[in-house]
C-alpha cells in the first residue's frame, strides 16, 4: 500500500509538474499571436524600447535581442544589456522553437534547460518589421521590441494603448534608456 501510495505521489508530481511547466507555454487571454509570420524577417537585431520589470532584466539598460537560425531549425536568442549597478556588459544566450507553425508568432524560449516560457508577437509593423509588441504567457511579461534604439511618439502611443486594451499594466512599464555608456562595445 505505501508503495503504491508513493507511485500515485510521484506521478501526481510530475502531472503537477507538466501542467505547470506547459502553463507557461501560453498566451494571456485575449492575447493573439500574429498569423502570416515571415520568421527570417523577424531574424536580427532589435532593441528593447519597454518592458514590464522582472528580475532577469531589472536594472539593465541599452537591452538587445538578436535573432538567428540554429543548426537543429530552431532559433538563437542572443540577449545583452548593460548593468547599472555593476557598470558592466551582461548577456546570454537561448534558444527558441515555434510552437505551431512557422507562419504563427507563438514561439518557446528557453535559457535555463529545460524550462521554457511563451514568446507571443502580437502586433508588428508588417511593411518593413520596424517593431514588435511581445507578450509572455502572463500578464507581468511585455515588451516593445524595434529596430532601432528609438521610436516614434505615435508608436509608443500605440504600444501603450493596445496593450492597456488587453490588460497589461502600462502604468508600470520601464523605457529603456539606449545612451551610449562608458567603454560601449555594444
Amino acid at each position: 500500500m505505501n508503495k503504491s501510495f508513493s507511485r500515485v505521489a510521484r506521478l501526481g508530481a510530475l502531472a503537477a509538474l507538466l501542467t505547470l511547466l506547459s502553463a507557461c507555454l501560453g498566451t494571456p487571454d485575449g492575447v493573439m499571436p500574429v498569423q502570416n509570420f515571415e520568421a527570417e524577417r523577424y531574424l536580427g537585431r532589435w532593441y528593447e524600447i519597454a518592458r514590464l520589470d522582472h528580475s532577469f532584466e531589472r536594472g539593465l539598460t541599452n537591452v538587445t535581442a538578436d535573432y538567428a537560425w540554429r543548426e537543429d531549425g530552431g532559433v538563437r536568442v542572443f540577449n545583452r544589456g548593460f548593468d547599472t549597478k555593476d557598470q558592466q556588459w551582461s548577456d546570454i544566450e537561448g534558444k527558441a522553437r515555434f510552437i505551431g507553425p512557422e507562419s504563427e508568432a507563438h514561439l518557446k524560449v528557453s535559457f535555463f534547460g529545460p524550462f521554457y516560457a511563451s514568446y507571443v508577437v502580437f502586433e508588428l509593423e508588417r511593411e518593413n518589421y520596424d517593431y514588435a509588441f511581445v507578450s509572455g504567457f502572463n500578464r507581468d511579461y511585455l515588451w516593445l521590441l524595434a529596430r532601432t534604439p528609438t521610436v516614434s511618439d505615435a508608436v509608443r502611443a500605440e504600444f501603450v494603448k493596445s496593450a492597456s486594451a488587453l490588460g497589461f499594466d502600462t502604468d508600470e512599464l520601464i523605457w529603456v534608456d539606449h545612451a551610449p555608456v562608458s567603454g560601449d562595445d555594444g
